[in-house]
């Protein structure tokens, strides 16, 4: 976590939200017995499930940007922001499209 680096950031950007994903199936699907291939096709089939699960997961990246802006980590923590922003846009043109 010492890199000030905006390639770092933006790889670890997109790498957050998917631990933020994985977190939020083992609280909340994991304990009524659904596996994690029929979770994915949950969020496929219900757009309402998709926000709330997208928004759960970027709190994910708001930790790390506030870690790396305390730190003065401004490059990794512009490349955190630029991730963040391309996996919102994603999830929007999913919910508009699909």
């Amino acid at each position: 976590m010492k890199k000030d680096n905006l390639t770092f950031g933006i790889i670890a950007g997109f790498i957050a939200p998917v631990f933020g994903l994985i977190i939020y199936y083992f609280l909340v699907f994991y304990r009524q017995n659904v596996s994690f291939l029929e979770f994915l096709g949950y969020l496929k089939q219900y757009k309402t499930l998709l926000t709330g699960v997208s928004s759960i997961s970027l709190v994910a990246n708001a930790v790390l940007f506030t870690i790396y802006i305390n730190r003065r980590f401004d490059n990794t923590a512009k490349g955190i922001f630029v991730a963040t922003i391309v996996y919102g846009i994603g999830v929007l043109m999913i919910k508009l499209i699909g």
